[in-house]
């Protein structure tokens, strides 16, 4: 089962491109963007936590994810593992890329002989307010009634959440960790270091910030060492953040920008 938000379910779960929106192609097969992130999205188990990623390289057998540095940082002995949408469970080692500065960003990498699907990366410096958006990741909690919570740890792929948004705010200073782009997504603790996807099922950013944070407006410290104003910080709480994919881009000089795809 697939958790999705109930006011998405239907125009994600079943939209197969309407006339008025692109179709995307792989290899001669039309896809949706929830059935691209499902694939592309996967979960990074860490001890004793977890959180999400993207599935970003494949060099032969060996899958490159990109996820959050506050995912991975803290995991007991260097030890993770990655789900992956077809509820397999692979061992997972952490890739030292030094080039990655001042970002709130890692990657893991993990061997398998099956084809897994590659996210392609799209332009974050060309998104606008208003754009439609996608977030995906796997919550670590599901709230079935007011008065009960259960872990979804060991959910398997039933804990995959898919949320549709759009682009709020789009920062022209940094926040602390890279963060620039506001969406209105729901985004749960546990969907960190999973992709936000634009309406061609292209990356675009990464999940890494939940709205309301209780920490208030010192997480909104820029890194220039400024804070927002009330008004602009009364915007910035009500949404989610990410770091935009341009970022990474950029600064993961050790990543091909060849994309192996299926």
């Amino acid at each position: 089962m697939t958790l999705v938000s109930q006011s998405t379910s239907d125009d994600l779960l079943d939209d197969k491109y309407a006339a008025n929106t692109p179709s995307l192609t792989y290899q001669q097969n039309r896809i949706t963007v929830a059935e691209i992130a499902e694939q592309v999205t996967v979960r990074v188990l860490t001890e004793p936590g977890s959180g999400s990623g993207v599935i970003v390289e494949r060099q032969g057998q060996t899958y490159t994810v990109l996820t959050c540095l506050h995912v991975v940082a803290n995991s007991q002995d260097d030890r993770y593992s990655v789900l992956t949408f077809d509820g397999l469970t692979h061992r997972a080692r952490r890739k030292s890329v030094h080039s990655i500065k001042n970002a709130d960003l890692a990657l893991v990498q993990f061997e398998s002989q099956k084809p897994y699907r590659v996210g392609i990366l799209g332009d974050s410096n060309v998104l606008s307010v208003g754009e439609p958006v996608y977030a995906s990741g796997f919550p670590n909690y599901y709230f079935p009634s007011k008065n009960v919570v259960e872990d979804t740890r060991t959910w398997g792929t039933r804990a995959f959440r898919l949320t549709k948004g759009k682009v709020s705010l789009l920062s022209n200073r940094s926040l602390s960790g890279g963060y620039r782009l506001g969406y209105t997504n729901e985004v749960e603790q546990g969907m960190s270091g999973g992709p936000v996807l634009n309406k061609r099922g292209q990356i675009i950013g990464i999940n890494g910030r939940l709205k309301y944070p209780l920490q208030g407006i010192d997480v909104f410290t820029f890194t220039d060492g400024t804070k927002p104003s009330v008004k602009l910080f009364q915007e910035m709480e009500a949404l989610s953040w990410g770091i935009p994919i341009a970022t990474f881009q950029q600064e993961a000089t050790k990543i091909s920008p060849r994309q192996t795809q299926l």
